[in-house]
């Protein structure tokens, strides 16, 4: 759980990381209100002219589209030519709402937003999905979501997947917060500070991860590291059957979950798997 408060501290060099790329930051309207995004694009690349495909990177609880590992992430992406899009979900970072009001319906309608608008793109050639811890969650989800609606998703990875806060919220323990979770209070104070609110805590008891999830037939990547002390491993490794071959698992050695110790491979292994569903 402490390792959460190092995305803070490693927020600053992140962003220097960012220099070498074509990063533009701006907003679109969202169910919540106004969503931030940046759009990091290939050196050199001409909007008017040039196309590449695209990533929609969504990042995990508590947490920001400036925090590691989204910038580095959007990096390595931009040197293989590929461009993203990383976005702050509702109540996070520099985006409209509260934690508080926060749900998993809602961020996946804030990726929905996102889906439509970089769809909107003239130089998006092709989209696909990446999601950090919560965020993986809500990546796998509307990438079944957007498959329902006939929508084409590209490619999906998956890092850290964090399915286990369904069982965290039925149990009625979430990071260092208990609750009664037949009862749940107006909100809860996870470590120390983070508000949780009982929208949240009751609707994630009823969620279908892996059975909203399972809608998408494309290829997925899923990466976890061995020493994640936040999501534990079998979160990963339940959508290995619902995906089946469609799937890879990659587990990290000496990993920690919020990919601080070994974040160049974990790159590594994204950029060559969107260079080959892209065909690059």
């Amino acid at each position: 759980m402490k390792q959460i408060v190092s995305y803070s501290i490693l927020i600053a060099f992140g962003l220097l990381l960012l220099t070498a790329c074509n990063t533009q930051k701006a907003s679109i309207k969202g169910p919540e209100g106004n969503i931030t995004y940046k759009i990091t694009l290939p050196k050199g690349f001409d909007t008017a002219t040039d196309h590449c495909p695209m990533v929609i990177l969504m990042h995990g609880i508590f947490s920001s589209k400036d925090f590691t590992p989204m910038p580095q992430i959007a990096k390595g992406l931009a040197k293989a030519g590929i461009g993203s899009v990383r976005f702050d979900f509702n109540g996070h970072g520099k985006s409209d709402g509260r934690k508080q009001d926060m749900t998993i319906e809602k961020e996946i309608a804030d990726a929905h937003a996102v889906w439509d608008y970089v769809s909107s793109l003239p130089y998006a050639s092709h989209i696909g999905l990446l999601g950090h811890s919560q965020g993986g969650v809500v990546a796998s989800m509307t990438a079944g979501r957007l498959s329902d609606e006939g929508k084409t998703v590209s490619g999906l990875v998956l890092l850290a997947p964090g399915t286990v806060i369904k069982e965290a919220c039925q149990g009625g323990k979430f990071f260092n917060a208990r609750f009664d979770p037949n009862d749940p209070p107006e909100y809860i104070r996870c470590l120390g500070f983070y508000k949780l609110g009982r929208e949240y805590l009751v609707s994630t008891q009823q969620l279908d991860i892996y059975g909203t999830s399972a809608a998408y037939r494309g290829p997925v990547l899923l990466q976890h590291g061995d020493h994640d002390g936040i999501v534990p491993l079998w979160c990963s490794e339940r959508y290995l059957p619902t995906y089946g071959t469609n799937a890879t698992l990659q587990i990290i050695e000496g990993e920690n979950h919020t990919i601080t110790r070994h974040r160049s491979k974990v790159i590594a292994n994204t950029v060559a798997f969107f260079r080959k569903v892209f065909g690059l």
